[in-house]
């Protein structure tokens, strides 16, 4: 005999499959689109080419779909609004209409994760301090001030252990190479900024040089924060090691994706930036 199922007991079914069942189409429906430059510096070249397929694949693997794109002209609102993230891999938009949109797609609610030379800024170059907006305001950090040198792995310290980035997390967790960089402001004096990652007393001296200034022996280094005002992340990884020394085979040494935590750490960003 079939038995009739009245209105709360249907609600009641509903809440539970809602709650039991796996969330795979909402984690489906997660559009990440990147954008790269990719010239002139091979540590640059080669994270964006490793990026790029690691992204494909971890996005398979986690539900998220990727793409990329060399043409800063889609940075415009009639292609952002189908994207539930951005991503910078190594640059920033120079023009002033992509600049504007991507302000907008901001400030109304997107999402974006930057990764190492996508807050570089240095005046004179051919990336000059001249948006106020991103440098100063959105990330917070300012002008680039220095970096360490040859990219090594460094220890990375938690600094908001309960985030839910770094459930599961220890304390202390050991980074793929990279170049580090530092910068003009003070991110921890901005009540804008939360710092997640800072390098480890532990790591110190940190670089190889040959310039003595390339060496840190101390100081307090953020390399991963976000603007609470934003739903962003800034990254300071994303610059492999390799071999200059033998010219033009410029052969990578290293690899951005050789940490299990900072893996750890995009994918959830990914993740919780789309609003999951």
């Amino acid at each position: 005999m079939l038995q009739t199922i009245t209105y709360p007991a249907l609600l009641r079914l509903l809440f539970l499959m809602a709650l039991f069942l796996p969330q795979t189409s909402q984690a489906g429906k997660v559009k990440v689109l990147a954008f790269y430059t990719a010239r002139n510096d091979q540590a640059h070249i080669s994270f964006v080419a490793e990026a790029n397929a690691w992204f494909l694949q971890a996005g398979r693997k986690y539900g998220f779909s990727y793409r990329a794109t060399n043409d800063w002209s889609m940075l415009h609102p009639d292609t952002l609004r189908n994207y539930g993230l951005v991503m910078f891999l190594d640059t920033r938009p120079e023009e002033a209409a992509q600049r504007a949109a991507f302000r907008d797609y901001m400030e109304r609610g997107g999402a974006w994760i930057g990764f190492h030379f996508a807050a570089f800024a240095l005046s004179p170059s051919a990336f000059p301090e001249n948006w106020d907006w991103y440098h100063q305001e959105f990330l917070g950090s300012g002008a680039y001030a220095g970096n360490t040198w040859r990219p090594v792995p460094a220890t990375l310290r938690v600094e908001q252990k309960k985030h839910p980035y770094f459930k599961g997390f220890p304390a202390t967790f050991r980074s793929s190479a990279n170049e580090w960089y530092r910068w003009k402001n003070n991110l921890k004096q901005n009540p804008d900024i939360e710092v997640l990652l800072s390098i480890d007393p532990s790591s110190f001296p940190l670089g190889t040089g040959p310039k003595a200034h390339e060496i840190w022996h101390q100081g307090d280094y953020p390399v991963v924060w976000r603007n609470k005002k934003f739903r962003m992340l800034y990254i300071n990884m994303g610059h492999n090691d390799i071999d200059y020394e033998h010219a033009p085979h410029n052969k990578p040494l290293s690899s951005s994706f050789a940490s299990t935590e900072q893996n750890a750490l995009i994918i959830r960003a990914i993740l919780k930036r789309a609003g999951r």
